[in-house]
């Protein structure tokens, strides 16, 4: 559903004054100004006030929010319940049946001006594919479009996103269409975070160098292009099975000698498909391979934590949740996370493993060793390995 108008309906809290609208200014009385007295598009404000009075009304009819996700709310009434996500003025909403459905739509169409836009097909550019039991999400329409306005419709596919002969350096000279690159990399950002982890490398990749672009980092480009292209139908499948979350962690130790720091990379993983992933530069320089991994799991570490919150308060997922498996494909990192004591000087890496180490005894996290082959997580970081 869609909210028509969506922040006039926010209550405002303090006196705000605004000049009279062009064509309505009342004749000898033009230096006189408005009171506003509901919001109005263009305020600061109206944002906060239409959420705030979202969660007002969609409180009062016994919902309530999740702890993890703010804008995520959740109704349990006897058997059946219902699951409202909240994007701004898009409402997409989850049933365990027909008529709880309906019963929520109702309540929303009246207490606000609704659009019933009917069975999800495209939410937020996403495309949705129900086939049988599975459920896919494609943004294949939104590559299609990318490469048409970008002009590299007729190139031939590559079969990997990234080549690790690149390398790449800071652009010492003149930029080569900075503004046009930007474009590009801001349209991929877009497509990476929602339905493409296997680009998650590439796009952090090249997105360092957005400020003055050269030949070299526009050659990295096209060949993104080309990737795309050769698999524009990739889409995220699920299945419902396996029903239990799992994460998988890695890092690609230093291996540029312009690159001081390493990358790290997280996929998890739920019902058959990944629901969550992050490929960056770390913001600490690791001296060795182990402490590269450790510095990658701790940020998987805590990603792990939140989708855990998020989950618990998920009625549909049996409970309690158990600890969530975190693949690693270094035995050594691993066997330094459960280690009790840990005397290295350095502090930033003493804060992680006492983070880890919290979330592994109080049952949050448990971590398994995986070969690197089978490490999924690999793919986000962009080991040479897997391309």
């Amino acid at each position: 559903m869609d909210v028509k108008t969506a922040f006039l309906n926010g209550d405002l809290e303090e006196e705000i004054y605004m000049n009279q609208p062009e064509g309505f200014v009342v004749v000898g009385e033009e230096k006189k100004v408005c009171k506003l007295v509901k919001s109005l598009y263009g305020l600061k404000q109206a944002p906060m006030q239409w959420h705030e009075k979202f969660d007002s009304v969609i409180i009062s009819n016994g919902f309530y929010i999740n702890k993890g996700d703010k804008c995520v709310y959740i109704k349990v009434v006897n058997d059946t319940c219902v699951i409202l996500c909240l994007y701004v003025d898009d409402i997409l909403i989850f049933g365990s049946n027909i008529n709880v459905i309906n019963d929520t739509k109702k309540f929303l169409s009246n207490h606000f001006d609704m659009k019933d836009l009917g069975l999800v097909d495209v939410i937020l550019g996403i495309k949705i594919i129900r086939n049988g039991d599975s459920i896919s999400l494609s943004q294949s329409h939104y590559i299609e479009k990318l490469l048409n306005k970008f002009n590299y419709s007729s190139v031939n596919p590559v079969s990997t996103p990234y080549d690790p002969s690149f390398k790449l350096r800071k652009n010492k000279g003149a930029s080569v269409s900075q503004h046009k690159y930007s474009q590009i990399i801001g349209s991929f950002l877009h497509l990476m975070n929602h339905t493409r982890p296997d680009i998650a490398y590439a796009v952090g990749r090249l997105a360092r160098y957005t400020h003055s672009p050269n030949t070299s980092h526009w050659d990295a480009l096209e060949r993104l292009f080309k990737y795309l292209k050769g698999t524009i139908d990739y889409a995220i499948n699920f299945t419902g099975f396996p029903d239990v979350l799992e994460g998988y962690s890695d890092a690609n130790w230093t291996t540029d000698s312009e690159e001081i720091k390493s990358t790290s990379g997280y996929v998890f993983t739920l019902a058959g498909g990944a629901i969550s992933w992050k490929s960056a530069k770390q913001t600490v320089i690791s001296r060795s391979t182990m402490e590269a991994e450790l510095i990658a799991l701790d940020a998987a570490c805590t990603e792990a934590e939140w989708l855990k919150s998020f989950l618990n308060d998920i009625p549909l997922l049996p409970k309690p949740i158990p600890p969530i498996s975190l693949h690693c494909d270094s035995q050594v990192a691993i066997a330094r996370a459960k280690s009790k004591n840990y005397n290295e000087k350095r502090r930033h890496l003493t804060v992680r493993h006492k983070s880890i180490r919290h979330l592994i005894s109080h049952g949050v996290i448990s971590l398994d060793f995986v070969r690197s082959e089978n490490n999924k997580g690999t793919l986000i970081k962009g080991s040479s390995k897997c391309l």
